[in-house]
């Protein structure tokens, strides 16, 4: 990663995806996490206030280290200890079979490989753990998808690799994880940007 990537990027993704309505999503989808947790996408750490009581500790993978930083004060007021394990979601440094639970927020889009990340993730779990996930993607409406190949090469320039048009819940299903549980809708604002995709994924 260049200077961009390393000091301008985390500081941007920080900002955007602090508002309320990510903050909503973020507890929804953290809820029933429990025991052994790993955080591919660990970013400034957005998701720390959100982890519940249940969870005994949560292994963090991130390729921005500046990302650790600015989490320091969310790291500090949590209950559930962190262990930065590793920088490269598409190799996990985990024995397989060794999670709970995986947790993915906002991180599917950017990852340059999606599917051997997703494949990894997948070997990590337990059987019958569970890989929670909120992820914007490609929109079913073919005007909004229009949109989102056209600007993808643009916002993978600007927001350091991201993607608007990934079929998200295709890319799961096809690494053997079984969707159990989906929710699709529109944040606010530019629909191009805010087709989300919110659930859980079963390791069968």
């Amino acid at each position: 990663m260049g200077w961009y990537e390393k000091q301008v990027v985390p500081r941007i993704v920080d900002a955007a995806l602090s508002p309320r309505q990510f903050a909503r999503i973020r507890a929804r989808v953290a809820a029933d996490l429990s025991g052994d947790v790993v955080e591919v996408g660990f970013g400034s750490g957005l998701n720390v206030p959100h982890y519940p009581p249940s969870v005994d500790r949560v292994r963090a993978v991130d390729p921005a280290l500046l990302g650790r930083k600015l989490a320091a004060k969310r790291l500090v007021a949590s209950q559930v200890p962190v262990d930065f394990i590793g920088l490269d979601g598409q190799q996990l440094p985990l024995a397989t079979a060794s999670a709970d639970h995986v947790l993915c927020t906002w991180t599917l889009c950017t990852i340059p490989d999606v599917s051997q990340a997703l494949c990894e993730m997948r070997r990590v779990l337990r059987p019958g753990g569970e890989l929670h996930f909120a992820e914007h993607g490609r929109s079913p409406d073919a005007k909004v998808a229009a949109w989102q190949d056209r600007l993808t090469p643009i916002q993978r320039r600007l927001a350091g690799g991201c993607h608007l048009n990934r079929p998200i819940n295709e890319l799961i299903e096809d690494c053997g994880l079984s969707v159990s549980r989906l929710t699709n809708y529109y944040l606010k604002g530019p629909r191009v940007f805010g087709y989300m995709f919110e659930g859980v994924a079963t390791k069968r």
